[in-house]
């Protein structure tokens, strides 16, 4: 009998042992967190948000609108963003992070005209909301310090790397000498923000006809000089 208790006793054992083994070994996630691919869906709630912003204002932006127009639980949202003001940051990051990969381009070389006519298409292809929630951005960070902030940290970064692609094309005698590179690359850059103000209010001042003379414009405005060439 003694012998059949303590086989018992060691089965249960085993047996605990093999459940809490068993439990360990499946991942429990915390409550409300996403499944599935989270880069795709911070993407979508970033969408979202540029959705809302345009149509109903910075203002009207709240989490729960940007949860209701991505189709998913405010829970969802605060898990990406944990406030507003993170939201509206990563929606201005995300912004600049496009204008980089154009900026870029390629591994062929500096191509300026490549890079505005990118920029250019951009405005066509992705229509008035973009644009307008732009508006609506910048308008706003005037009186939101931390917005502020990351719009100065990012266009800084933006004009150091479009300086250093003027000085580069000065050395290698495609740009124009005889203006520093810094004011050249602040001078341009102001000027492809003013297409992007205008592009929404008269699009048809940007057919492809006048696309093209505009960046014909542009590369005899930064074209070398007869004195470079000496």
């Amino acid at each position: 009998m003694r012998y059949f208790q303590d086989m018992t006793a060691a089965q249960l054992l085993a047996g605990k042992s093999r459940r809490k083994t068993k439990k360990t070994l499946i991942p429990r996630r915390g409550p409300g967190r996403p499944v599935g691919d989270r880069e795709k869906k911070r993407t979508e709630l970033l969408e979202a948000a540029i959705s809302v912003i345009a149509q109903d204002g910075f203002a009207a932006a709240s989490v729960r609108k940007v949860a209701e127009r991505a189709g998913c639980s405010t829970g969802t949202v605060t898990y990406y963003f944990v406030s507003k003001e993170e939201m509206m940051a990563a929606v201005i990051e995300n912004q600049f992070d496009v204008f980089d990969t154009m900026l870029r381009g390629d591994d062929r070389g500096i191509d300026i005209r490549a890079g505005f006519k990118r920029w250019l298409d951009s405005l066509s292809a992705k229509g008035p909301i973009e644009w307008v929630a732009t508006f609506q951005l910048l308008a706003h960070a005037r009186h939101e310090p931390t917005l502020a902030a990351v719009y100065q940290r990012r266009y800084a970064r933006y004009r150091d790397v479009f300086t250093a692609m003027l000085a580069k094309g000065q050395r290698q005698g495609t740009i124009r000498k005889d203006i520093p590179a810094d004011l050249l690359a602040d001078q341009l850059s102001a000027m492809g923000d003013g297409w992007m103000m205008w592009f929404p209010i008269e699009p048809e001042r940007f057919q492809p006809g006048r696309v093209k003379a505009l960046l014909d414009a542009t590369m005899a405005l930064i074209a070398p000089r007869a004195s470079d060439r000496q």
